[in-house]
């Protein structure tokens, strides 16, 4: 069912944690499953961001395309992290069940979030970034639950 990628990912996650004073910190949730997902990034004066930490209350694939996604995002600048999306989070675990891949929208919108936080406190546009949603069942198809 779950890829080896998948389960490495959940029974060991990476970048688990907070970081204090992050530049950029974003929550998402999905209310129709119950999963919640908050990342943290520090973004140095280049714009790349330098350390990111999540915590992800939910299933093993909300764990794990947490955890995929600080890899994914960490060492990036602003924009190219923004280019991070829910494929290429379900590419890099080597795929996710079709009832989970809401898992890895949560991954993107979580990512986004974060951005979104750090423009504020900053006072900048990212160009290509949209306000991000609180709740991504607002962006799920009813099908795949």
């Amino acid at each position: 069912m779950y890829s080896e990628k998948v389960m490495d990912h959940f029974n060991h996650p990476r970048n688990v944690g907070e970081i204090e004073n992050a530049s950029g910190v974003g929550t998402v949730g999905n209310a129709k499953c119950g999963d919640i997902m908050r990342m943290y990034f520090e973004i140095d004066q280049q714009g790349v961001i330098r350390d990111v930490k999540f915590k992800t209350f939910g299933c093993g694939a909300a764990i794990a395309t947490s955890s995929m996604a600080t890899e994914l995002v960490k060492g990036k600048t602003v924009q190219e992290a923004l280019t991070v999306t829910n494929q290429a989070v379900m590419e890099a675990l080597d795929g996710l069940p079709p009832v989970k891949v809401h898992c890895s929208l949560l991954a993107e919108e979580a990512i986004h979030a974060a951005l979104w936080d750090y423009a504020e406190k900053n006072h900048i546009v990212i160009d290509g970034l949209e306000r991000p949603v609180n709740d991504i069942a607002e962006k799920v198809e009813e099908e795949e639950y």
